[in-house]
C-alpha cells in the first residue's frame, strides 16, 4: 500500500506535533515502505501513533484489534476530538450497528476502526469485511495473543488465520512488555512477512522504584499512607476484589477521593468509574490489574503494589503507568512471602491440566440439552465437575473452544455466555488435548512467579534487573531505585582477609546448622530471619523454644549487628552461596557452592555491607523484628507524637510513621545522630522533633 502523503505533514495537521518521541519515525517510515513488522515500546513511548499515523497517510481503513471496550473507547473519543474519522466495533453494538459501521467502513468513511478480538469468531462479520480495502492491521497489546505472555487471550491466537481470511493484508503489533520467548510467539502467531522488529527499549530513566519488605497489613496501610500524603495522584493495585474493595474503604476513610475498580463490576460501572479517574474527579484508583491498559492520563504520580503481581511483566506494564508525561514518579511493591499463595491460585486457575478439562468437558456433555447447549454460570460448572478452583473452569473452556469440541454464545438478558458443544460425538476418552503444551505452560507461569519473587529478595538495581529480564544486555543501574540509593553495597569482591574470610564461614555454617542434609544436597528448615537472629545470640521466645540456642554458632556473628547480617545475606544469595526454598514458608539453605565456600574448599564473590555503629538500620522492614519489641516503650513514643500532632495542628503521621516509631523502640538510638540513621527520619523532621523521642527514650 502506498503512502499518499508526507507523514511530518499529517504529523502536524492531525496531532498538532512538531516532531516525534524517540524511535516513532523510524517505525512510522518502516510502516509506510510496506513492510510487516513488530514493535516494542515501553508505555508512554507514543506506541498508538505509529499505526494511528501511517492510517492518515495510507489510502484505505486501519483495523485496530484491541482487547478492552474501555481502551479502545478512549482512543476513538481522542481520534474524533482531533477530528480523526474513526470508529469501533465490540459486543456493546447489536449487529444491525455493526453492520451499518461496516458499511461505512467499504464506503471509505473512517480511518481507524477498532474492533474486539472475539468480534472476528462471527463468520458473519468476517465476510462482511472481505470487502474492506484494509490498508494495515495493527495488533495492540500483541502479547496477549502468546501463552507464555502475562495477559493470554484465547481470542488473540486465531488473529493469524484473520489476517489470511482477509488477503494479508499489511499487519503491525505492538506491546510494551515482551520477553525474547514472547516476541518470537508473536511473530509465528502472526507468520509476519519478513517483519522489522523495533525494540524502542524498556527503561524509564524517570520511575523510581523500589520493593518494601512487609510483615503485616497494617504495615502496608501505614507505608501507602506515606505514599499518597507525598505522591497524591497515583494507582493502586491489588490481586482480588475484595481486596480492592478493602484499600478503596481504608483511602476513603483517610479522606483521600478515590476510586475502586475490579471485573466484578459491570461494564457500564466500569466505564464509568474509569472517566471519573481519567476526568480527575479521584487521585487516586485502587483496582486489579484490567484497569490503567491504553489509560489517557499522564499525571499519575505513583503507582503502589499492595501484593506481588504474578509476573516482571505484569509489574513492569503497571508500574509504567506512572510517569507517562515524562516527569518523575514513584513504585513501590509491598512484598510478602504469603501473598504469593494469591498468585499460586491464580495459577492454578489458568492451568486446570488435562484431568480437569476433561471433568468439564463429561459435565457439559452429561447437562447439555437437545440443542447440545449448556446454560450454566461458572460456579455451577465448577460445582457440577467437583472443582475447587473455579477460575479454572474458564482455562478449561477456553482449551475446549481452541480444540473445537465447543463455542460459547450469548445468552440474551444475561451476562452469563452459553457452552454449545460442537462435536457431541466425540467422547470425552476421545478428546484430542496436547499435554505436553498444557504442562510447558503451567511451568512458564511458575517459573514468571519465580522470577518476580527472586527480584523481591535480590539486591540488584530493580531497572537493570528488569531490562535484564527483557533481554537487554549491558543495562545501566538506574542510580534512583532502593537498591542504588541504598547506602549499603558496592562493588563485588573476594574477602580480603582471613577475618572476612571467616565471616562468611560462619555465616554459612549457621545455615548449614539450621538446616537439613539429605542425599539430594540441603533443605531448609528456617527464614532468614531466625538464622540471624541464632547468629546473634537473641533470647526470644522463638529461639528458645525450638532450641536453637543451643547450637554451635549461638551468637557466632553478634558483635557485626542485625542490619549487617541482614545485608550479608542478602549479598551471599545474590552471590549463589545460599537460596531460598519456596513452599508454605520461604526457607533459607546451602546451595552447592556454599557448602564448598563453608568448609574452604571454594572462593566467592560478594558486595560486603559497609559496617556502622550499633543502633544503625537503614532498612526498617520485616528485620526490625530481630530486635526485641517493648509494647510500652512503643506506647510512649505514639503518646510523644500525639503531643507534638496536637501542638502543631498536623496529623500524626506526619510526625513519624507508625514503622519509623516502631524502629525507635526497636533499635533505641541514644542521639540525635543515631536517630537520623534510621529510615523515615530527615534532617528537617530530625531538627523539628527528634530530640523529644530521643529524651523519652533515655528515660529507659
Amino acid at each position: 500500500m502506498a503512502s499518499v502523503r508526507d507523514p511530518l505533514e499529517a504529523l502536524k495537521e492531525h496531532f498538532g506535533f512538531d516532531g516525534f518521541l524517540d524511535g516513532q519515525e523510524e517505525v512510522i517510515d518502516q510502516i509506510l515502505s510496506g513492510q510487516d513488522g513488530l514493535v516494542v515500546m515501553p508505555t508512554g513511548g507514543g506506541k498508538s501513533l505509529c499505526y494511528q499515523l501511517p492510517a492518515m497517510c495510507l489510502e484505505g481503513v486501519t483495523l485496530v484489534v484491541s482487547p478492552l471496550i474501555a481502551l479502545m473507547k478512549d482512543q476513538v473519543d481522542a481520534l474524533q476530538g482531533r477530528g480523526i474519522p474513526s470508529t469501533m466495533i465490540n459486543s456493546t453494538l447489536g449487529w444491525p450497528e455493526q453492520r451499518d459501521r461496516i458499511e461505512r467502513m467499504k464506503a471509505g468513511e473512517f480511518k481507524l476502526v477498532y474492533i474486539a478480538p472475539e468480534r472476528f469468531r462471527a463468520e458473519s462479520f468476517m465476510t462482511a469485511l472481505v470487502d474492506v480495502n484494509v490498508a494495515l492491521f495493527a495488533v495492540d497489546e500483541a502479547h496477549c495473543l502468546s501463552q507464555w505472555g502475562h495477559d493470554f487471550r484465547p481470542e488473540y491466537m486465531k488473529l493469524g488465520k484473520v489476517l489470511e481470511k482477509l488477503g494479508r493484508p499489511q499487519a503491525l503489533a505492538l506491546t510494551a512488555t515482551a520477553t525474547p520467548v514472547v516476541r518470537k510467539d508473536i511473530l509465528g502467531v502472526l507468520q509476519l512477512r519478513d517483519p522489522f522488529e523495533t525494540v524502542s527499549g524498556f527503561s524509564r530513566p524517570n520511575l523510581s522504584l523500589a520493593i518494601t519488605p512487609v510483615d503485616k497489613h497494617a504495615a502496608k496501610y501505614a507505608r501507602l499512607r506515606e505514599i499518597v500524603a507525598e505522591w497524591k495522584t497515583g494507582i493502586v493495585y491489588c490481586s482480588t476484589r475484595k481486596r480492592v474493595e478493602e484499600v478503596a474503604e481504608m483511602l476513603h476513610d483517610w479522606g483521600v477521593q478515590c476510586m475502586a475498580y475490579h471485573g466484578g463490576m459491570s461494564d457500564a460501572d466500569r466505564e464509568k468509574t474509569q472517566n471519573v479517574f481519567i476526568s480527575r474527579k479521584a487521585d487516586v484508583a485502587v483496582a486489579t490489574n484490567a484497569f490503567g491498559m491504553g489509560i489517557d492520563r499522564a499525571d499519575v504520580r505513583f503507582v503502589a503494589h499492595f501484593e506481588i503481581p504474578g509476573s516482571v511483566e505484569a509489574y513492569y506494564q503497571e508500574a509504567g503507568r506512572a510517569g507517562r508525561d515524562g516527569e518523575a514518579a514513584y513504585c513501590e511493591l509491598f512484598f510478602n512471602y504469603a501473598d504469593t499463595r494469591t498468585q499460586e491460585f491464580f495459577i492454578e486457575g489458568a492451568n486446570p491440566g488435562y484431568a480437569n478439562i476433561c471433568n468439564i468437558y463429561q459435565f457439559l456433555q452429561n447437562d447439555a440439552d437437545e440443542n447440545f447447549e449448556v446454560r450454566r454460570t461458572m460456579d455451577e460448572i465448577a460445582a457440577g465437575a467437583e472443582m475447587k478452583n473455579g477460575m479454572a473452569v474458564g482455562a478449561a473452556l477456553a482449551s475446549l473452544s481452541r480444540g473445537g469440541y465447543i463455542e460459547r454464545f450469548d445468552i440474551p438478558g444475561q451476562r452469563t455466555k452459553g457452552t454449545r458443544l460442537i462435536r457431541p460425538d466425540v467422547m470425552t476418552r476421545d478428546l484430542v488435548i496436547d499435554r505436553e503444551a498444557l504442562e510447558e505452560k503451567e511451568r512458564r507461569d511458575r517459573q514468571k512467579l519465580d522470577a518476580i519473587v527472586q527480584m523481591c529478595y535480590g539486591r540488584q538495581c530493580r531497572q537493570q534487573a528488569i531490562l535484564e529480564y527483557f533481554g537487554e544486555e549491558n543495562a545501566a543501574v538506574c542510580g534512583t531505585c532502593d537498591i542504588c540509593s541504598d547506602s549499603f553495597g558496592g562493588d563485588a569482591r573476594e574477602p580480603t582477609d582471613e577475618a572476612e574470610a571467616l565471616i562468611v564461614r560462619k555465616a554459612l555454617s549457621g545455615v548449614a546448622r539450621m538446616s537439613r542434609k539429605t542425599s539430594a544436597g540441603w533443605e531448609g528448615r528456617f527464614g532468614r530471619g531466625r538464622v540471624v537472629q541464632m547468629l546473634m545470640g537473641s533470647k526470644s521466645q522463638e529461639i528458645l523454644r525450638v532450641r536453637l540456642n543451643t547450637l554451635s554458632t549461638y551468637g557466632l556473628l553478634k558483635e557485626l549487628g542485625t542490619a549487617y547480617l541482614n545485608e550479608l545475606f542478602r549479598s551471599m544469595h545474590d552471590a549463589g552461596l545460599v537460596f531460598t526454598q519456596k513452599g508454605e514458608y520461604p526457607l533459607l539453605t546451602l546451595s552447592t557452592l556454599g557448602e564448598k565456600v563453608m568448609l574452604g574448599k571454594g572462593e566467592c564473590l560478594i558486595v560486603w555491607p559497609e559496617r556502622h555503629a550499633p543502633g544503625y538500620a537503614k532498612d526498617t522492614g520485616i528485620e526490625m523484628e530481630e530486635y526485641d519489641f517493648d509494647s510500652h516503650i512503643y506506647s510512649r513514643l505514639k503518646d510523644v507524637r500525639a503531643r507534638l500532632a496536637e501542638e502543631d495542628g498536623v496529623p500524626p503521621y506526619l510526625i513519624f510513621a507508625n514503622k519509623t516509631l516502631e524502629a525507635f523502640t526497636r533499635l533505641r538510638p541514644q542521639s540525635v545522630e543515631a536517630g537520623m540513621r534510621i529510615k523515615g527520619v530527615g534532617a528537617v523532621k530530625a531538627e523539628k522533633y527528634l530530640q523529644a523521642f530521643i529524651d523519652e527514650l533515655m528515660r529507659g
